[in-house]
């Protein structure tokens, strides 16, 4: 025969008792109690003609003791807090209230703050910034300076050169042209008096004619070969002064652009002026 199957209200009071046993709450002996007293209700004498029923007063109020003293304190701190919730939410909105003002005061005082500092190292930097620009605008200038006096030296000392070279060349052409013109002269004089000698010898007259007007031939062409000479030492020293200028020039172009393109100090290389002294082979 199978058993009745308990009430599901049953079982789950069963399985309660079971857990606070386990966990050794004492909630577990106020089912115990409520137990107790249903059996006891159940179990008593009924009163004839009633519904009543004779119970042992001294039993039920010792099981209702112990529910009384099995209840958690935390059920009366609970109606508390039930009895105090427009109060107590009330605070907790003030307080909240509160705290959410002192935290946007706390956040504009740190955006001024972080504002203050951000225009203070702004306003740093920007004066770094301007004192920047100004130290690189006066090292600018003073590069440009330098390379202005360092070309105006050069180009000064290239027409120096030029000058000492030219007095020197037109010196030298001075001097070959006069001994040219004595050499030409002496030969003239000697073919006029070797032929005025030559002339009263007729069988020789003809001879005298040939050596005079080749002695005079080569006088000439000797003349013409040191005007030639002169005139050729004359433009290869312009030549060399030429591009000892050319040299400078392009020195000085260089060091405007790496001035004016900011690629730094300007290098010059080496001095034309060195190149032009220094004697050709």
């Amino acid at each position: 025969m199978l058993e009745k199957p308990q009430p599901a209200s049953d079982v789950f009071k069963s399985w309660i008792h079971l857990q606070c046993r386990r966990l050794g709450l004492p909630v577990y002996r106020v089912f115990e109690a409520l137990d107790e007293l249903v059996a006891i209700v159940e179990e008593a004498r009924g009163v004839p003609m009633t519904a009543g029923c004779v119970v042992p007063r001294g039993d039920v109020l010792e099981l209702l003791d112990d529910v009384r003293d099995s209840i958690p304190g935390e059920l009366d701190d609970a109606q508390d807090v039930l009895d105090h919730k427009d109060k107590l939410v009330g605070d907790a909105r003030a307080i909240a209230d509160k705290t959410v003002t002192t935290a946007n005061n706390e956040a504009q005082d740190t955006v001024e703050n972080a504002r203050d500092s951000a225009d203070r190292i702004l306003a740093d930097a920007k004066a770094q910034a301007d004192r920047m620009v100004s130290e690189a605008t006066a090292h600018a200038e003073q590069l440009v300076d330098d390379a202005n006096d360092t070309a105006e030296r050069t180009v000064e000392g290239g027409r120096q050169e030029y000058e000492d070279l030219t007095t020197r060349a037109r010196s030298e052409a001075d001097r070959m042209i006069e001994s040219g013109q004595a050499s030409y002269d002496r030969s003239v004089a000697d073919g006029t008096e070797e032929q005025a000698r030559l002339v009263a010898q007729t069988e020789v007259v003809q001879a005298a004619r040939a050596e005079s007007a080749r002695v005079i031939d080569g006088a000439h062409a000797e003349s013409d070969r040191m005007r030639s000479e002169c005139d050729v030492y004359v433009d290869t020293k312009l030549a060399e002064f030429e591009e000892f200028l050319t040299g400078t020039i392009r020195s000085v172009g260089r060091g405007r652009q790496q001035l004016r393109t900011g690629s730094g100090v300007p290098d010059y290389g080496t001095d034309p002026a060195d190149d032009f002294r220094r004697p050709r082979r």
